[in-house]
């Protein structure tokens, strides 16, 4: 990164602020919003997380860079952020593993970056004003006139009201297979999925076929799945009605249904519930979560900026019967999960797949397979 290094960038954000910078990745201009991860590892699968689509991550770790990038730990099959903001790269990755420099990654996906920021204060600032609007710009287009950067940050789309999760999505269905033993079939809606997932789901005998995000109940019908599974993914989940549906649909048959992340608002939007953007969102790889199911407190994986709008210690009444937050962020209270008490369906907000992260929340997919056993029996 010797070249870039002395490439002069600027980050520039909606409400004015700029941070100066020398290029990371790509030399150009990007534009997306600007939210914080404060994972100190895992920035590979962070980058190929689709959930991440038109957003510029402000790595909170100030060390970045430092074990290369190899070809074991990709998400998905490119990079999916849309700029990327860190303080210290490394100078030369050192990992046994490592195949290329993470600035070379970037470039090769044409990912505009800034280092050389004080990524603490932007941080800070995003906690204060919450996530927001952001471009970075770097080489020629770095010496702009920031007046006019700003008005072009200014008129560039918002992440509420954005209908992402089809841009993300694969295109045809694939199947995963079950390692060893085929116990179960399950359609999972891919409305950003990340490769771990299915995995999981296959290591306990779970045939895994993943569709499109435009699959219609005949198209999961045709599966013959003993569950129904509904991804992560991006956007707000108030665009997303045509999943809402079919996940609808799904509920009335009564077939198992498992949802992380955006599938865990898409379950509360078909229950009834609201769903609101948080002021600067979970992200990072060491929140604190409690199952109030069990009482135990989970250290998770995050990445979200919509939350769902649930009562927190009542039962609800909905047009599927009862339910209930089932988890719970210690850190703010905002819901983490939410569970049928009348039917065989439960979601969490977070990141169970454990890519990047702990693995505290890898009993949820041995609960959906107990779902299935119970349904079948």
């Amino acid at each position: 990164m010797t070249g870039r290094a002395t490439t002069p960038a600027v980050l520039v954000l909606e409400d004015g602020r700029t941070f100066r910078g020398s290029a990371y990745g790509a030399v150009g201009e990007t534009f997306g919003e600007a939210v914080f991860s404060t994972g100190m590892s895992g920035y590979q699968e962070t980058l190929t997380d689709p959930s991440y689509h038109r957003q510029v991550v402000v790595m909170t770790a100030p060390h970045v860079g430092n074990t290369g990038v190899n070809d074991e730990d990709p998400e998905s099959s490119r990079i999916w952020v849309s700029g990327y903001v860190v303080r210290d790269p490394a100078r030369v990755p050192s990992n046994h593993r490592s195949r290329r420099s993470l600035d070379d990654e970037l470039t090769r996906y044409g990912v505009v970056g800034i280092s050389g920021v004080d990524t603490r204060a932007l941080t800070r600032h995003l906690r204060e004003r919450g996530a927001m609007r952001v471009g970075i710009f770097s080489g020629d287009a770095a010496r702009a006139d920031e007046a006019a950067l700003l008005e072009r940050v200014r008129t560039s789309p918002e992440m509420a009201g954005a209908d992402l999760a089809e841009q993300v999505s694969t295109d045809t269905a694939y199947v995963v297979p079950a390692i060893g033993t085929k116990r179960f079939t399950v359609a999972a809606l891919d409305l950003g999925i990340k490769g771990m997932t299915p995995h999981r789901m296959a290591e306990r005998g779970i045939e895994v076929h993943v569709l499109p995000a435009t699959a219609t109940l005949a198209d999961v019908n045709a599966v013959a799945p003993d569950g129904v599974f509904f991804s992560n993914g991006p956007g707000d989940p108030a665009t997303a009605t045509s999943q809402i549906e079919l996940l609808r649909g799904v509920l009335d048959q009564g077939t198992p249904f498992f949802g992380i992340c955006f599938g865990n608002q898409l379950l509360g939007r078909a229950l009834g519930f609201g769903t609101y953007k948080l002021k600067y969102g979970h992200r990072g790889i060491n929140q604190p979560v409690q199952d109030r199911t069990t009482g135990k407190v989970e250290v998770t994986a995050h990445n979200h900026g919509f939350a769902v709008d649930a009562p927190l210690d009542t039962v609800s009444d909905t047009p599927y019967g009862r339910a209930e937050v089932s988890h719970v962020c210690l850190n703010d209270d905002v819901v983490e999960g939410l569970r049928l008490l009348d039917r065989p369906a439960f979601s969490v907000q977070y990141h169970p797949e454990a890519a990047a992260g702990p693995h505290d929340s890898a009993y949820l997919f041995d609960r959906f397979v107990t779902l299935m056993e119970t349904k079948s029996a």
